[in-house]
C-alpha cells in the first residue's frame, strides 16, 4: 500500500523537505511540530504552557486531516529544549488527552528549528 502525504492548511506548513504527516496503511505517523501560528508561519509568543498549546493545537489539525483524533495515539514523542519545562508541558498534554493514555518519551535537546522550546510528534493508528 503506498504512503499517502497529509496536508492541511490548518498547521503550518513543512519548513522543509517532508509531510505534515504520512499515513501508511492504516498507521499516520506525523512530522514534528513547533508552535507556529498556522495563519503567520511565526513562532507563536508567551511561555511554555503557550507554546505547548499550539504544538498540540497543530497535531490536532493534522490528526484530523489524516481522519483520525488524540484518541487514536498511540505515540507522542516531546523534545524540550529546556527539560525544566516537563512539568509545564506535563500539564497541557493532560488537556488534550485522556486515560488511556498514549506511551511517551521526552528528550531534551540543544536546541530546536526557529528557536521553539518544544516540539511534538506522533503516531496514530486510524480504526
Amino acid at each position: 500500500m503506498p504512503r499517502q502525504p497529509v496536508v492541511t492548511p490548518s498547521a503550518p506548513a513543512a519548513i522543509g523537505p517532508y509531510s505534515q504527516a504520512v499515513v501508511a496503511g492504516r498507521t499516520v505517523y506525523t512530522s514534528g511540530q513547533i508552535p507556529l501560528d498556522p495563519a503567520t508561519g511565526q513562532l507563536v509568543e508567551g511561555d511554555i504552557a503557550a507554546q505547548a498549546r499550539r504544538v498540540f493545537d497543530n497535531l490536532h489539525a493534522v490528526c484530523a486531516a489524516a481522519g483520525g483524533d488524540f484518541s487514536h495515539v498511540a505515540r507522542v514523542g516531546i523534545y524540550l529544549a529546556d527539560l525544566a519545562d516537563f512539568a509545564a508541558v506535563n500539564a497541557v498534554m493532560a488537556e488534550y488527552f485522556s486515560a488511556p493514555y498514549p506511551a511517551r518519551s521526552t528528550i531534551g535537546v540543544a536546541a530546536l528549528p526557529k528557536g521553539a522550546r518544544v516540539e511534538v510528534d506522533l503516531v496514530l493508528q486510524l480504526d
